[in-house]
């Protein structure tokens, strides 16, 4: 995306959590992190821009063996599986996050681009 595309909306970074909120779950040592677009408007673009490689790469540093995405049109939401990132899940991991349920807000600093026409629709500063 280009901020000086002629004909176009320029384009502004900010952090997901302003166009989306989220929630994360687990199952052994797997997450998964729901992200709920705040309005039907930001749906197109978290499409766009929230696939399964660049949450992979957000995760590098858990090195997930797979991260595989599932769309919910009718919700504006998307559902992200992420294996083996939580240090071998509840009963064995020694982090003190076990569950995983801070993974949410690792996703939700990502930055994402929107046009500036939708900047009065964000939430939050």
């Amino acid at each position: 995306m280009n901020d000086l595309t002629p004909g176009l909306d320029p384009l502004i970074e900010v952090p997901l959590y302003r166009a989306a909120h989220g929630r994360t779950g687990d199952k052994g040592d797997r997450s998964n992190i729901s992200v709920i677009a705040w309005r039907a408007e930001f749906y197109p673009l978290l499409l766009e821009q929230l696939t399964p490689e660049r949450v992979a790469a957000q995760f590098r540093h858990r090195a997930p063996s797979n991260v595989q995405r599932f769309v919910l049109p009718k919700l504006h939401a998307m559902n992200f599986v992420l294996d083996a990132v939580l240090d071998g899940g509840v009963n064995d991991a020694l982090n003190l996050d076990a569950h995983g349920k801070a993974l949410s807000f690792l996703l939700l600093d990502m930055p994402i681009q929107i046009p500036r026409a939708l900047e009065p629709l964000l939430a939050g500063p």
